[in-house]
């Protein structure tokens, strides 16, 4: 998956939150100073082109939506991270949750996350 601009996520997360809609929709949700209109409507021509977004035409106006979710864009980064300073190596990255960034409560919901998932994958053998 491709990565965005800073410019480009901003957009995407307000997409997110909106779900669907024109562009000032959008643009109202961004904080100030907001970018020009123009500005805006060349963002989202580029991530119609990365294929991350799509519309729908309503005479002259567009509606537009996310053709990736929230969750899979940012699975995809996290693979990317994983494997360009990670070795692809998922042990090696969760190893650097161990260096005392992590509270006790975070840590327990970490191992109660992979917990569920080894369960998870038992049942599926």
């Amino acid at each position: 998956m491709k990565t965005l601009t800073k410019a480009e996520e901003q957009i995407m997360q307000c997409m997110w939150q909106v779900k669907k809609g024109f562009l000032k929709d959008f643009i109202d949700r961004l904080p100030d100073p907001k970018p020009a209109y123009t500005t805006v409507a060349t963002i989202i021509n580029t991530l119609i082109r990365k294929n991350f977004i799509s519309y729908k035409q309503y005479g002259k106006l567009r509606e537009y939506y996310p053709k990736v979710t929230r969750n899979a864009y940012f699975a995809g980064q996290v693979k990317g991270i994983v494997r360009n300073f990670f070795n692809n190596s998922y042990s090696q990255f969760a190893s650097t949750f161990t260096d005392d960034n992590l509270s006790l409560t975070e840590l327990e919901e970490l191992r109660q996350l992979f917990d569920e998932q080894i369960e998870k994958q038992k049942k599926d053998k």
